[in-house]
């Protein structure tokens, strides 16, 4: 049986189009067996990476013993089903990483922003601001887990900018 986490090539050119593993348009679908029951499952693993970026049931052929091989409607609806998937990933971890409010201070609207470099070692975080015409007003360094909420923010201004005390 193939492995589920070998490393796919890293090419567009490269179209497999076998029963239980296709390769186009970026991704690789690999039916496996899924190991919690007599079922098969169908991995989706982006171009060159190592693991799959998603994995889901697959259905059983018509002997309810082997899986249905795959066909081009299929891997096409895998492949858009993965794409939205690793989408909406990526959508959650920019969100994580970069929070910002607009508030109205005596100095006109100013965005806060709080931004996180993640590492595995040594995350850090910038606060900043900046006026309406994308001036920057300020800029601090901050801890990573340094909340950043609307008062806090509105708090940050009326402090002229002062790095603020849970920064660290």
């Amino acid at each position: 049986m193939p492995d589920p986490n070998h490393e796919t090539p890293d090419t567009e050119a490269t179209k497999i189009t076998e029963a239980l593993r296709w390769h186009d348009n970026g991704w690789c679908a690999q039916v496996i067996k899924n190991e919690d029951d007599d079922g098969w499952a169908v991995a989706m693993t982006l171009a060159g990476a190592r693991e799959p970026a998603l994995i889901g049931p697959w259905t059983m052929g018509r002997n309810k013993k082997d899986p249905k091989p795959l066909d081009a409607a299929a891997f096409n609806t895998l492949v858009k089903t993965a794409t939205e998937f690793v989408g909406r990933q990526q959508q959650q971890q920019r969100a994580a990483l970069h929070k910002n409010f607009t508030i109205d201070a005596a100095i006109g609207r100013i965005t806060v922003s709080h931004d996180i470099v993640p590492d595995d070692d040594n995350p850090t975080a910038t606060l900043s601001a900046v006026n309406e015409l994308g001036e920057l007003l300020a800029q601090v360094k901050v801890s990573p887990s340094y909340k950043l909420t609307r008062a806090s923010a509105a708090d940050w201004v009326s402090q002229s900018f002062a790095k603020p005390r849970s920064a660290d």
